[in-house]
């Protein structure tokens, strides 16, 4: 059948508001240099000087923007120096929730990403979703409680949670978390708190960090495995978070590196999660660890069972990895996760074995490193989800 003829727009687009556009653009760049001269906003911005110094009151009377002291840091400039302007970084403030499988973490973030208030509570996540999600709603109560910050100056929450997340933002918690299937996380935190609640899986929300405020600031192809309880990548292309059709990019735990392994959670044999999850790793020791923290201990130790069996994941891991690299060909490799505090125990197996098994044309300026931000990755990474829209909510508060 052909395709069907799209409708004719019979009413004119709404303008364009161009004061509006100008606040977005200052407010890009401003949280992208943190301080800039009036001049070199307008070299940034393509703006007029007039729509700028137009833009800049607006924002300094709003208390968005601060004038600061005169730019002296030029030494080649003559005449009057030019006056810095700065964003508040106060003006406003985004909140992250990251859901583990063991743990409910909150953090109040200012609007350049940096924590002003966080809060780890320890517990099993799997099986009670809306117990889980209460104590998230008190931990944020809490926030604006000890911080008196109000509640018009959060521009929103970013949730990441330890499951695979489709386009509706539906939980694929089958056989990962029983107590979450069915459950709609943004609702029921939305109607806990009163905040838009915005959602993404954690190895997402831990690329995004790394990307904003970590080791791959300055890259714009990464790939960003997180070794926890589950294994999952995050994908940054082209400087875009790279989701895929369905949202579900990333499943690297899911990668057979084994053909005749064990059958994993997922009902496929051999996944790489079976053999380079913390638990895989500690059933290969005689005396088996209870925790990650034990494993890692282990190893720190200089046990030859444990490092041999780090080695071991990290090989495996690197194979995974060497699949994605040659698919999608970053220039950096992050390896975050509880299992990235084994350091190169850990770290240059994988490197190997990704040199190993891409082409060389995908390795040779290649770089696989550690994480810079540890466990706290994935809760900063659901707060700058939020702050990405910061100049946007930002301009429409001022306009309000």
């Amino acid at each position: 059948m052909p395709r069907p003829v799209p409708a004719v727009r019979t009413t004119p687009d709404p303008p364009v508001n161009l004061r509006s556009l100008g606040r977005v653009r200052v407010l890009e760049a401003l949280i992208e240099t943190r301080r800039l001269s009036r001049p070199d906003l307008v070299r940034r911005t393509g703006l007029a000087r007039a729509t700028v110094g137009s833009v800049i009151a607006d924002l300094i009377r709003a208390g968005v923007v601060t004038d600061g002291d005169a730019n002296r840091e030029d030494g080649l400039r003559t005449g009057r120096p030019a006056r810095t302007l700065s964003l508040n970084r106060h003006a406003a403030y985004a909140l992250g929730v990251d859901i583990g499988r063991d743990h409910v973490r909150v953090v109040l973030c200012d609007l350049f990403g940096e924590p002003v208030w966080d809060r780890d509570l320890h517990r099993l996540v799997d099986n009670d979703s809306g117990e889980v999600l209460t104590e998230a709603a008190e931990l944020i109560a809490e926030a604006r409680r000890v911080t008196g910050i109000p509640a018009e100056r959060i521009l929103g929450v970013g949730m990441g949670i330890a499951c695979p997340i489709d386009r509706h933002g539906t939980l694929l918690a089958e056989g990962i978390m029983p107590g979450w299937i069915g459950v709609r996380p943004t609702d029921e935190l939305r109607e806990r708190t009163g905040f838009a609640v915005r959602l993404l899986n954690d190895a997402n929300a831990a690329v995004l960090a790394e990307h904003r405020h970590g080791v791959a600031q300055h890259c714009g192809d990464v790939v960003y495995i997180r070794l926890s309880t589950g294994i999952g990548a995050g994908i940054i292309s082209d400087g875009r978070l790279l989701l895929g059709a369905g949202g579900l990019a990333g499943e690297l735990g899911h990668v057979i590196v084994e053909p005749s392994g064990a059958i994993c959670r997922c009902g496929n044999r051999g996944c790489l999660e079976t053999v380079a999850s913390p638990a895989a790793i500690a059933k290969l020791l005689s005396a088996e660890p209870t925790s990650t923290a034990e494993l890692i201990d282990l190893v720190r130790a200089g046990d030859r069972g444990a490092i041999r069996a780090m080695e071991d994941a990290g090989d495996a891991v690197g194979r995974a990895l060497a699949q994605a690299v040659t698919i999608v060909n970053p220039d950096l490799v992050v390896i975050g996760g509880e299992l990235a505090a084994a350091g190169d125990v850990l770290v240059a197996p994988i490197h190997r074995a990704v040199q190993r098994n891409a082409m060389s044309w995908h390795t040779s300026d290649l770089r696989v490193v550690p994480g810079a931000l540890g466990d706290s990755a994935g809760v900063r990474g659901a707060a700058a989800l939020v702050l990405a829209d910061a100049p946007e909510r930002l301009a429409a508060l001022v306009a309000g």
